[in-house]
């Protein structure tokens, strides 16, 4: 006799999840037909965010990068996307994957020099890339050296698909854009999730965990701790790239202290998924979440509202270390975007 077993990492729960994720999703890009204009924009703010914490997220949650210099990505991403359409001609929706390549072309120089450096000395080190690159970036005087640029009226008036959805829902061509650009970072942020959700349950999740805990070890058993860390840092620069591209379209205006705003597009990233629990999936959602709630309150009250985001920030990491969706996790003993692999013992069978 023989006991046949299969591995799952899927439950019951998380397939229903799913589902009803999916159903989400389908009526979010249906929600622009009741929902006001700066409904619109809120919710681009909150999917960008969310972009970038699951790219930083995959990068020190999961690959044991902890960088803090993920602006230099925002800022490659967003000027990549000006180039293209003023220098360029281009337009602005296949700009935004211009933004995504031009990051990883600067990713994969940086990663050589970053990836001989380990723990704080490859924080710093992404720190100092990011300065190097937004100094550098100050001196294209095409895009307006250090004061920056404002998008051509023309090309902002002419992107495709806007005429389509204004004639759709019926509104102006300003709030078609907007319409436009919210999809786009649905897109962009369901498409994130779900890339890091399916490397995280297939073998490469198993090694990016292990070269993340012990790096030697890891290697001791035959895994590519190089190779994994390229693939983690280039996909992270990718997504960031991006989503960098498209929150400076939604503006239309940039300037290398804005593009290159470790506050805005670091700091405020590694609080959303410290927060919300850094290396799991659901983490940022929940991080994301809590710091929109704590913008929208506190944003009146000057620097009060930074030092009450520190506080958060000591209270979570005193008395819930595994951030808010640990502490969820653990009481409720739920896991939505389950990675873990577990053993299902079927029926007994004879032996031929």
């Amino acid at each position: 006799m023989s006991t046949a077993i299969r591995i799952e990492t899927a439950t019951r729960g998380s397939r229903l999840f799913l589902l009803l994720l999916g159903l989400v999703v389908i009526a979010a890009m249906c929600l622009p037909a009741v929902a006001s204009r700066s409904l619109i924009k809120d919710l681009f703010l909150i999917l960008t965010l969310l972009s970038l914490a699951q790219c930083w997220n995959l990068l020190a949650g999961y690959g044991g990068l902890v960088s803090v210099g993920q602006q230099a990505f925002v800022g490659l991403g967003a000027y990549a996307l000006f180039a293209g359409i003023s220098l360029a001609g281009v337009d602005p929706l296949l700009s935004i994957l211009i933004g995504g390549v031009a990051a990883v072309i600067i990713a994969i120089p940086a990663a050589f020099f970053l990836f001989r450096l380990d723990g704080a000395y490859f924080a710093i080190g992404s720190w100092v890339i990011a300065e190097v690159v937004r100094l550098s970036i100050a001196q294209w005087k095409a895009l307006g050296g250090g004061t920056g640029t404002s998008l051509p009226r023309d090309a902002i008036r002419e992107m495709a698909c806007t005429s389509w959805v204004r004639d759709l829902f019926g509104v102006s061509a300003s709030a078609a854009r907007d319409i436009l650009l919210y999809w786009c970072a649905l897109a962009v942020a369901a498409l994130f999730i779900g890339v890091v959700y399916a490397l995280l349950r297939n073998r490469i999740g198993l090694g990016l965990s292990a070269v993340r805990d012990n790096t030697e070890a890891a290697e001791s058993v035959g895994i590519h701790a190089g190779s994994m860390k390229w693939m983690t840092y280039l996909i992270a620069a990718f997504g960031t790239g991006i989503t960098g591209a498209l929150i400076f379209l939604q503006k239309a205006r940039i300037s290398p202290d804005a593009a290159f705003s470790v506050t805005d597009w670091t700091a405020f990233v590694i609080f959303v998924v410290v927060n919300g629990g850094i290396g799991t999936i659901e983490g940022p959602i929940i991080g994301v979440l809590v710091f929109f709630l704590l913008q929208n309150l506190l944003a009146d009250f000057g620097t009060w509202y930074l030092i009450a985001l520190g506080l958060a920030g000591i209270i979570t990491m005193l008395f819930a270390p595994q951030g808010l969706w640990g502490l969820m996790r653990d009481r409720l003993g739920v896991t939505l975007f389950p990675i873990r692999r577990r053993v299902i013992y079927l029926e007994e069978r004879t032996k031929p």
